[in-house]
């Protein structure tokens, strides 16, 4: 059905009334110039429209193409992913294997490098680890005597905390001969600590000990990191402080086994090297002012008088204890971690 009537009675379709219209509006040069009056109003009542010059009455505006942005993104994505997998694939496998990835297991210690990933592998060995300053005369002894009194001091380290038969549960008599035997306390302490441990008496305040039936040490070789000082004390005496910490690689001593736990042992030792004419001695002995130790992977059950390094299902599980730094050496030394409720767990060994 035509839309419009021309002056000779001919009708228009659709489609050119609607082109008419267009060009009409849009003030095209080879429009109709005599448009019938219809044409006329219906061009003026567009061109007063708000926006008449961008869409025409029964115009139609094709819809845009849908952008592909997300997908080619995702497309892309993908591709990258196949691309790493296919070159790299032992990284893929560490992303998700958790504990057991490749990368974790390069730094677990084995029975050939038992300090493998650990802080203490750059560590020196055993009495090397120690650092002895330079003499100078103190109170009543001269540079030469204080140079003596150190090297007897770490002696006593070497003896109590380093020595293989102390370490496998000996006694340690090297140990014992240079502390004053007329200090009560003390000789108080050593009668009872090995036959009935305790927690006033605990061989362990003292000496590094573990279980032979129970752990078996890895190696030879024990890393060492500390230091003495010393200044003058009281009446004239020299006082050493030492402050080392101990790092024990073991295993259970059943053979077969391949677990490795590093036990940490942080103690701090103030000895008194006493003026004869002042206090009651012996000669080459000290006497013990003061001592603290810290422990980490050394046990949290009753006290036995020996570490007991935790294996297998006895570790601690994740998240469980207080988290500690046993190499932070920053801090003071506590009195160590021997009880269940002190226990805590170490963030690196």
């Amino acid at each position: 059905m035509g839309t419009g009537t021309e002056p000779d009675g001919s009708s228009r379709s659709d489609e050119e009334w609607e082109r008419f219209l267009r060009e009409s509006v849009a003030g095209v040069a080879d429009a109709p110039k005599e448009p019938s009056a219809r044409a006329r109003d219906v061009a003026k009542r567009l061109r007063a429209e708000p926006g008449a010059g961008l869409e025409g009455w029964r115009s139609y505006t094709p819809a845009r193409p849908k952008r592909r942005t997300g997908w080619y993104v995702v497309g892309l994505l993908a591709s990258l992913v196949l691309l790493v997998v296919a070159l790299a694939p032992g990284r893929i496998v560490d992303l998700f294997a958790g504990a057991d990835s490749p990368a974790e297991a390069t730094q677990r210690p084995t029975m050939d490098e038992p300090f493998r990933g650990s802080p203490a592998a750059s560590w020196a060995s055993g009495a090397a680890g120690i650092t002895v300053p330079e003499a100078r005369a103190v109170g009543w002894m001269s540079a030469a005597e204080v140079e003596q009194a150190l090297a007897r001091s770490r002696d006593f380290l070497v003896a109590s905390g380093l020595d293989r038969g102390v370490l496998q549960g000996e006694s340690p008599e090297k140990a014992i001969a240079l502390i004053n035997p007329h200090q009560k306390d003390v000789q108080d302490l050593l009668k009872t600590a090995f036959r009935t441990p305790s927690e006033k008496n605990d061989p362990l305040l003292l000496f590094s000990r573990f279980q032979p039936s129970r752990t078996r040490l890895v190696g030879d070789v024990v890393k060492t990191r500390g230091q003495l000082t010393y200044r003058e004390g009281e009446r004239g005496a020299l006082q050493v402080t030492a402050d080392v910490t101990f790092v024990y690689p073991v295993t259970r001593a059943d053979a077969g086994g391949d677990e490795i736990v590093r036990t940490i042992v942080r103690r701090e030792l103030v000895l008194s090297w006493d003026d004869p004419a002042e206090v009651i001695t012996e000669p080459g002995t000290f006497s013990i002012v003061s001592h603290k130790y810290h422990m980490t992977n050394g046990g949290c059950g009753a006290l036995t008088g020996y570490f007991t390094p935790p294996f297998g299902t006895d570790r601690r599980a994740d998240g469980a204890g207080r988290e500690v730094d046993p190499y932070d050496r920053s801090a003071p030394v506590g009195r160590g971690e021997s009880s269940g409720d002190e226990c805590g767990k170490a963030t690196r060994s």
